[in-house]
């Protein structure tokens, strides 16, 4: 066995060649290069969570301030609403609820259930004539089907005081006015064109396979209109008769029109007459009223809130 020859540089290259020495680096760039720890990327998410449900909340308290307000006030004084502007009253007034019921010409149930009666009508009119409408829309085809179409979506951007003088005519000329005909009757025609629209993009996302079997069995358009599209379109139907509800129990406007009245006053034009542009206004028995009137609004919301959410999330923003 020989020995390698040993080149008489190679000692010298592992001793002389020395790599540099780097210098010392601050702190500081040392701990930025570092990891943050799973508890620290763990914090942040909660943290940015926090901030913004404490925004929600924030808006969420100044919205309903005056609605606290004026539940607030409805227990004063009359001649200190306006003095005590807190939401604690410092004096109690449980009468105001009483005076408030019976202030006005009938006791305030009888304006509720001329409201009522409104609602009622209302809201059957647009569920009947607006999907039946729809289901046109969607699932029929005829002669000028997207003219029409168009037609009725550009009827959304007609304010109501353009054709409310042209229809006043008219249901004068039929002699409804004083009567709720006027408020029952044009829901009855499919004359709310956003309800339209809304179901119709409902029906459009049902397939059209299950029309399609349905006539296999012999099924007409009405079968198939009564017994597959209405009950599968609950959330369509549940946000139209919700939304009815609000804007008809709200709307002053067009009964202020069309009932002139005290006999057929509704809840929104009995709550106008407590204000007197001439005398004292009764403050505490209309904020009074006012809560009452709400009552029925924060029921509908309350329990039909999960299918208002459900129908608007699976028709119109498709």
């Amino acid at each position: 066995m020989t020995d390698t020859p040993v080149r008489p540089d190679a000692h010298a290259a592992t001793t002389d060649d020395r790599s540099p020495v780097r210098p010392r680096r601050p702190l500081s760039e040392v701990a930025a290069e570092i990891p943050d720890s799973p508890r620290k990327r763990s914090w942040q998410p909660r943290a940015r969570r926090l901030l913004k449900h404490a925004l929600l909340i924030g808006f969420g308290l100044v919205m309903l301030y005056p609605l606290l307000w004026m539940l607030s006030s409805s227990f004063k004084p009359n001649d200190i609403i306006f003095r005590d502007t807190g939401l604690i009253p410092t004096e109690l007034d449980l009468t105001n609820y009483g005076d408030g019921w019976f202030a006005l010409l009938h006791p305030f149930h009888h304006y509720l259930l001329n409201s009522a009666i409104v609602v009622l009508g209302s809201v059957l009119g647009n569920l009947i004539s607006c999907s039946m409408a729809a289901y046109a829309f969607a699932r029929l085809k005829f002669r000028g089907r997207p003219i029409w179409f168009a037609i009725m979506l550009m009827s959304i951007m007609l304010p109501i005081h353009v054709v409310i003088v042209p229809q006043y005519i008219l249901f004068s000329e039929l002699e409804w006015i004083n009567t709720f005909l006027p408020l029952v009757v044009p829901k009855l025609l499919a004359t709310d064109a956003f309800f339209i629209f809304l179901m119709v993009q409902f029906f459009r996302g049902l397939p059209k396979d299950l029309d399609e079997a349905a006539r296999l069995d012999g099924c007409g358009h009405g079968r198939i209109f009564l017994q597959i599209m209405l009950p599968l379109s609950l959330p369509a139907l549940a946000t139209t008769a919700i939304f009815t509800f609000i804007w008809t129990w709200n709307d002053f406007f067009s009964q202020l029109i069309f009932l002139t009245d005290p006999e057929m006053y509704t809840v929104p034009i009995a709550l106008r007459t407590f204000i007197d542009a001439t005398s004292a206004s009764s403050w505490g028995p209309l904020f009074a009223m006012s809560i009452v009137s709400l009552v029925p609004i924060f029921f509908i919301f309350l329990f039909g809130q999960k299918y208002l959410v459900k129908g608007i999330a699976t028709t119109g923003i498709k």
